[in-house]
């Protein structure tokens, strides 16, 4: 395998990883929201049954995983101007890394009707990104709260929409720390078992 194509199926691997466990974030993200919903009875501090409460979340993650929906409308829960600015900059993302999870897949359909192996991953490299999180875990179990305030100013600098109101944004009283918390912690599992089955892969 040349520098050149090893580079290009490091890279690949690590958008897929990252892409991956986005998508299967989202995907748990709804079970999850309506497992801490009932548990935490959110949906009395919006004044909703929880059915409505899933059903807003729902137009909510239509919203930031379509392409081409480009107005956000949840039909019980405002949304001001700066966090549908917010939730705006969260859709360029999570659309990014949609089209770049099936970018991966057509990618690894193509290399195995082709029998290719370039994109075998070096099981260092494999190691390495298994690895990387272990440098920021200890930071998230000390303190989830600065955790969180620190990712957002990496990927929404320049940028406070993220610090929503309750009064105007009631959507924050539902989407709690906790339920945040466990979307990192789905979002990092997912990641550690894609290059921990590279590491295992003959």
């Amino acid at each position: 395998m040349s520098k050149k194509s090893n580079i290009l199926t490091i890279i690949y691997h690590f958008i897929f990883a990252v892409s991956s466990s986005v998508v299967v974030t989202l995907v748990a993200s709804w079970p999850l929201l309506f497992v801490f919903v009932l548990v935490q009875k959110t949906n009395k501090t919006v004044n909703l049954s929880v059915s409505q409460v899933m059903h807003n979340y729902n137009q909510l993650l239509w919203y930031l995983t379509w392409p081409f929906k480009h107005k956000l409308k949840m039909q019980n829960l405002p949304t001001s101007r700066m966090a549908a600015q917010h939730f705006a900059d969260v859709k360029k993302l999570f659309v990014l890394a949609i089209v770049a999870f099936i970018c991966c897949i057509v990618i690894y359909f193509w290399s195995k009707h082709h029998n290719k192996k370039i994109l075998r991953l070096d099981k260092i490299w494999a190691l390495l990104f298994l690895l990387m999180p272990v440098v920021v875990l200890p930071f998230a179990l000390a303190n989830f709260d600065n955790f969180f305030i620190t990712f957002h100013h990496l990927f929404f600098a320049g940028s406070n929409t993220w610090l929503f109101d309750p009064a105007t944004d009631p959507i924050i009283n539902v989407l709690t720390e906790g339920f945040f918390a466990s979307c990192f912690a789905i979002a990092g599992i997912s990641y550690e078992l894609y290059f921990a089955n590279k590491l295992l892969q003959r």
